[in-house]
């Protein structure tokens, strides 16, 4: 069914001039709420699942290859209409999630599809009770049938968890509950409001003082998140229980060994390899967050840092703003001197609708880019206020959607990429940026200004998040002992932060409660680890890029091309990488440190 916005973890504000920002025509989905279209798709919708249910149910194990493949199509086309209809009600939510009418119209469609596909239930079921031995006899039998293996192998894994059908139709409908949690996250975050200096702000326009040149604005907005965040505690702590008591409840009826193995098995991604992950980033942290912040700190002047320092501009650092032409030329740039290839791919986003870009009331904070189906396009959503590290977000965010429009060959059910996977171009996209803005750098000053950002940028990628899925770890194992009160999460979260961040800092009264704001521990529990696995990935991608860049970005648009339909070892075979070689992690590690020690070297 319709695939989740994949969220940015740094997007963050400015202020300025910025020019004309471009906004979201979603016509390509709907016209509108009351198009003729969408309510036809939606009838269609209705009795294609009754239909393929009626033709299927009971009789996959009596189909030939060909009647195999009929239905595989059909399903498809059942998941590209439903999945048009539930991208245009998100995304029409997500401008304005503080409109009624907006979020009934999202709740309405979803309950309507969840409705219309109970009857599909059975598929996956049935394909888990078929031999191993005739669908492989199938597969032989019809090439067009074999590439869509990675799909019945996917479905497979799921085999030992699975319930009966009548439990399975049953949590099928029930997932409509499970959203309403989600939307009551996403409705109070985004009806929060701060007060800063006596103005009235929302959340995204307060984070972005945190990266203010000024200290006293910067605490002044860290103490006014605190304050609102404890005000709010209880319903953040009732939302975060819940959804991991729901989760201990399917995972212990589904026999899961551990919270993590569902996101584990979305991800095709075997617990070990990020286990290594984990283990390597933690290893690491003296070596990387606790060396650079205690670099920062004599760069602030500071005995000790506060949190509100964490994110703070060097004092050698302009209060630049970037204007968003500025911001789409640097991008298009470096992503076009890698190959015009890639820039051809980004260039409708800027000039089709493809991009909503500027900070407006009542939207969704953060920045994400979000799939649609196949046979339309990618959206992108940003929160731009000229940053320069919103500049970095952008090209985040366009890497993921010139992903997802080259794994749309693929076809609905093989271009969604796993999550570990689905990081990598949106990375490289922003390393790509990062190394033609240091080529460019005027002076040394300017260079390690550069440097520092980018560190600190890999900081909040690699360390803050493999501490975001220690916290998460921690979360739901304890919640199988009972309910949390605020205090008990607060606790939680103060144990992984001076761990990940280092002697270098102090932890304001209030800090405890920052964990009440971060959407994927809601959206999607263990998600954050992917960030790390992507920006690991593509370190050691650019080094190989480095090292032999001779016919490199043939077999990168390849490996793009290949959305979900390979496993991330053949994917990275072509490239001589192997993600389950614990070395491989401390490669990509190695250039965070090297970054560190050239900022190290440049004090001397």
């Amino acid at each position: 069914m319709p695939t989740q916005p994949l969220y940015d973890i740094n997007a963050s504000n400015g202020d300025g001039s910025l020019g004309p920002l471009p906004e979201w025509d979603l016509s390509d989905l709907y016209t509108s709420d009351e198009s003729p279209e969408l309510k036809r798709d939606l009838d269609w919708l209705e009795s294609a699942c009754l239909k393929f249910a009626d033709d299927y149910e009971g009789k996959l194990a009596s189909q030939n290859a060909q009647g195999m493949l009929e239905a595989i199509k059909r399903q498809e086309r059942i998941d590209s209409v439903a999945g048009r209809i539930m991208s245009f009600a998100g995304l029409r939510y997500y401008q304005l999630t503080t409109d009624a009418e907006r979020a009934k119209f999202l709740s309405d469609c979803q309950e309507r599809i969840t409705n219309f596909s109970t009857p599909l239930v059975f598929f996956t079921l049935e394909i888990n009770r078929l031999d191993d031995d005739f669908l492989d006899g199938l597969f032989a039998e019809n090439a067009d049938l074999a590439r869509y293996k990675p799909i019945f192998d996917k479905v497979r894994k799921m085999k030992p968890f699975q319930l009966s059908d009548e439990l399975e139709k049953f949590l099928h409908d029930l997932g409509v509950v499970g959203d309403a949690w989600e939307r009551l996250f996403d409705e109070t975050i985004a009806g929060l409001t701060f007060d800063i200096e006596g103005e009235e702000l929302n959340i995204e326009a307060t984070l972005n003082f945190l990266t203010d040149q000024d200290r006293s604005k910067r605490e002044n907005a860290a103490r006014e998140l605190a304050r609102v965040f404890a005000d709010n505690v209880k319903t953040f702590a009732r939302v975060h229980n819940t959804q991991a008591k729901e989760k201990e409840i399917l995972d212990r009826w589904r026999g899961m060994p551990s919270a993590q193995t569902g996101r584990h098995l979305s991800n095709d991604v075997e617990p070990e390899v990020v286990e290594a992950l984990r283990n390597a980033v933690v290893a690491a942290y003296p070596r990387l967050s606790h060396r650079y912040y205690e670099l920062k700190r004599k760069w602030l002047g500071l005995d000790v840092m506060q949190v509100w320092d964490r994110n703070a501009p060097l004092p050698m650092e302009s209060d630049q703003i970037v204007g968003w032409e500025d911001a789409q030329k640097t991008v298009m740039d470096a992503y076009t001197a890698f190959d015009p290839r890639m820039g051809e791919l980004a260039e409708p986003f800027f000039t089709k609708g493809w991009i909503d870009a500027g900070v407006k009331p009542g939207k969704a904070p953060g920045a994400f880019a979000h799939p649609t189906v196949t046979d339309v396009h990618p959206y992108v959503m940003l929160n731009y206020l000229g940053k320069p590290r919103d500049v970095m977000t952008l090209a985040h965010e366009l890497g993921h959607g010139v992903h997802q429009v080259l794994a749309a060959g693929q076809g609905e059910m093989l271009s969604s990429t796993p999550l570990t996977l689905a990081e990598t171009a949106s990375v490289f996209g922003e390393m790509l940026t990062f190394r033609q803005m240091l080529d460019g750098a005027k002076n040394q000053a300017e260079r390690k200004v550069m440097l520092a950002g980018k560190v600190e940028d890999m900081i909040n990628t690699v360390v803050r998040q493999i501490a975001f899925y220690d916290f998460e770890c921690k979360l739901h194992d304890a919640r199988r002992g009972g309910e949390l009160t605020p205090d008990d999460i607060n606790a939680l979260w103060m144990s992984v932060q001076a761990e990940s961040l280092g002697p270098a800092f102090e932890y304001m009264d209030g800090y405890e409660t920052f964990w009440a704001y971060i959407p994927h521990f809601v959206h999607s529990p263990f998600y954050v680890y992917a960030y790390a696995f992507g920006d690991g990935l593509v370190n050691a991608l650019y080094a190989a890029y480095q090292e032999h860049p001779e016919g490199f970005q043939d077999k990168y648009f390849e490996m793009l091309r290949a959305g979900g339909s390979k496993h991330h070892s053949e994917l990275l075979a072509p490239f001589g990488l192997d993600a389950s070689d614990p070395s491989f992690w401390d490669k990509g590690l190695s250039m965070i440190e090297g970054f560190i020690d050239e900022l190290e070297a440049m004090e001397d």
